[in-house]
């Protein structure tokens, strides 16, 4: 079974045995993957019905519908989480994400994948008592994803790191991505937002001189 790069990537950070909870788990490739290479107990999770199916369907053509369970609901809403559960969350933009996270028991480990506002993520789920153990930036069919993976615990972060990553502050290609990224917000800028301007225009800053 073909896993998408980014779900590749997401694989190789889900802890060896642990259960893991995926939320909005679409069509559950995941799950089957890591159920039958990485010796892991799935749950997955949709509020879409349709989705869900899909992924039953999917899950039963695999003849996995005996070790991987689906449960239709709103995030992790009335799961049972344990410490040493990986929760995954991919392919949601950040907002809905938090949501999920401020209104839920949380595991130790998270592993998220966000649409946008990566800088906002990191710094609101650090605030829930998390470090940023590894971050993975990839293109995939020519979009851009970064993979994080939160530990529960602490680390002192400078807001450089918020913006560009701990990890990712490190690796070229992102940095001149982000270059790229944030003189076109900036080019889409009305001149008269002269505080927004001078925002991006510091991140460009300190971004060509990180690199």
């Amino acid at each position: 079974m073909n896993l998408s790069k980014r779900l590749e990537v997401v694989a190789t950070l889900v802890d060896v045995g642990a259960r893991v909870i995926d939320v909005g788990c679409d069509h559950a490739y995941l799950d089957i993957y890591l159920t039958k290479n990485n010796s892991n107990k799935c749950i997955a999770t949709d509020i879409n019905p349709n989705a869900l199916e899909n992924a039953k369907k999917n899950i039963k053509k695999h003849k996995l519908q005996n070790k991987i369970e689906t449960i239709l609901t709103d995030g992790l809403t009335s799961l049972d989480i344990k410490d040493d559960d990986n929760i995954v969350i991919a392919g949601m933009g950040t907002h809905t994400i938090l949501d999920i996270l401020k209104t839920n028991n949380l595991s130790n480990t998270l592993i998220i994948s966000s649409n946008n506002d990566i800088e906002l993520l990191r710094r609101e789920v650090v605030k829930l008592g998390y470090y940023i153990d590894s971050e993975i930036f990839l293109f995939d069919k020519d979009k851009p994803y970064i993979i994080i993976k939160f530990i529960r615990g602490y680390k002192k972060y400078k807001d450089i790191d918020y913006v560009i990553g701990p990890i990712l502050k490190n690796n070229t290609d992102y940095k001149k991505y982000l270059i790229l990224k944030y003189n076109k917000i900036l080019n889409s800028i009305s001149k008269r937002k002269v505080l927004l301007r001078l925002k991006y225009k510091f991140k460009i800053s300190i971004l060509k001189i990180k690199l």
